[in-house]
């Protein structure tokens, strides 16, 4: 795998880089080697975070683990993104690609058991209203939702505001 490791007001030191290294490292026996893995580090107060991504062949894998010490952070970051890939391999690797994918053969003709199939429980269809993002993350707040989909009036495109961590909200639009 290939690494990029990037700190947010922490100094990537040699030896956090090279736990980084070791440790996401483990993760090769899935990839080839030319496989990229975007590694970010940040530190805010006593909030040590690790962020890891992954593209993969039109899909992204991607990790985010919180601790009091960075390397605890990386340790669980690396089993989450392990518990991902043998959870959801079917859903991942697409068969007719496998060939050309930046997975490893073995990775792919292994027989993990989905823990869990994705079910859809509810459909709901609505008629979006025209609105400004700011108050879409009204309407939400008011729904008590973590997510609202809306027609931007400034765009007339389908967006979406989602609630963040921190109290803030981000917005979700479409590139054209």
């Amino acid at each position: 795998m290939k690494f990029t490791i990037v700190g947010k007001n922490i100094d990537v030191t040699p030896g956090l880089k090279a736990a980084v290294e070791e440790k996401i490292g483990k993760l090769e026996k899935y990839f080839t080697s030319d496989t990229d893995a975007n590694v970010t580090l940040s530190v805010d107060k006593d909030r040590h975070k690790i962020e890891v991504t992954i593209p993969v062949k039109g899909k992204i894998i991607r990790a985010e683990q919180v601790s009091n010490d960075m390397y605890v952070s990386v340790d669980l970051v690396e089993e989450v993104i392990e518990r991902q890939l043998k959870k959801y391999r079917s859903k991942i690797v697409d068969k007719q690609q496998a060939e050309v994918s930046n997975f490893k053969k073995e990775y792919l003709e292994a027989d993990y058991t989905d823990e869990e199939t994705i079910r859809i429980e509810r459909i709901k269809k609505f008629d979006p209203k025209p609105m400004y993002a700011e108050d879409a993350c009204v309407q939400m707040e008011l729904l008590g939702h973590n997510f609202f989909v809306f027609v931007n009036a400034e765009t007339d495109m389908v967006n979406v505001v989602y609630k963040r961590k921190g109290n803030t909200y981000g917005l979700i639009e479409p590139e054209v």
